[in-house]
């Protein structure tokens, strides 16, 4: 087993305030990682300090065994795959569906002078087809709907065949069809061997995927609980994280919250 990713006492501070941290965490291959937390825990800069597009502020990260700070962030992000509604504001809405995927392959986000071959142009297709939007290649990204658009950027985050996959909410605001689609062709993606470790953050248990082996609590920026996911996810933990009275039921391998008041 390899550490793919590791934060050692790491803290994120903006104007005086701990935003994230000081926190202590591991995703090593192989696991499957969910991140779950109210609003302001620091999910979302977790997410940012894993992708290589933050520093900490204090504390140690490593990201595929090169620490932040010390290794050019351009040559790792390539092999992290992060589809996020934070990155999807930089992808240009003029841009053919099936360039927005290629272009990953530069760790750019719009065609210019680059040359791809068969392989880029296959590989782009099967991953569009894989995620249920191949017959919206020649659509502009502007035009698609908000599911759409979050099927195509986790094909794009593919794109580069990464060693780590980071979701940031990957089944936010998606109807009931929507959400349990995306999630079993993630789930299905993700199950096939020498497929990426992943990282998925999200609110909602319900929308954990199949197969998730970890998780993790955040509560206002710190590790309120975190390991194999059976002993994570419980009524007990998510009552104290959320302040609210639900019991936390598990079918097969997905996860409900049902309210007992």
């Amino acid at each position: 087993m390899t550490t793919l990713l590791d934060l050692k006492g790491v803290s994120v501070i903006r104007e005086g305030r701990n935003i994230l941290g000081p926190i202590s965490w591991q995703l090593d291959s192989g696991q499957r990682w969910v991140v779950i937390g109210p609003n302001g825990a620091g999910k979302t800069t977790l997410l940012q300090l894993l992708a290589a597009f933050m520093h900490p502020s204090r504390g140690e990260v490593s990201v595929l065994g090169n620490r932040i700070g010390a290794v050019d962030l351009f040559e790792l992000r390539p092999r992290i795959g992060l589809a996020s509604s934070a990155l999807q504001d930089f992808l240009p809405a003029n841009e053919l569906v099936m360039d927005l995927v290629l272009t990953a392959a530069y760790s750019i986000a719009g065609r210019w002078n680059e040359d791809y071959d068969l392989w880029d142009e296959s590989r782009a297709k099967a991953l569009l087809d894989i995620f249920g939007v191949r017959e919206l290649s020649a659509r502009t990204f502007g035009t698609l709907s908000e599911g759409e658009r979050k099927r195509v950027q986790i094909a794009r985050a593919l794109m580069t065949d990464p060693e780590v996959l980071l979701l940031d909410e990957p089944a936010a605001g998606l109807d009931l069809g929507g959400r349990e689609d995306i999630l079993n062709r993630i789930s299905n993606y993700l199950d096939v061997e020498n497929s990426p470790a992943s990282v998925i953050v999200t609110h909602h248990i319900e929308e954990i995927p199949a197969g998730t082996t970890h998780a993790l609590l955040l509560k206002n920026g710190l590790d309120f609980a975190s390991g194999p996911i059976e002993g994570v996810i419980t009524s007990e933990n998510l009552n104290s994280l959320f302040g609210v009275d639900v019991e936390v039921r598990r079918e097969g391998n997905r996860y409900t919250a049902i309210s007992r008041r």
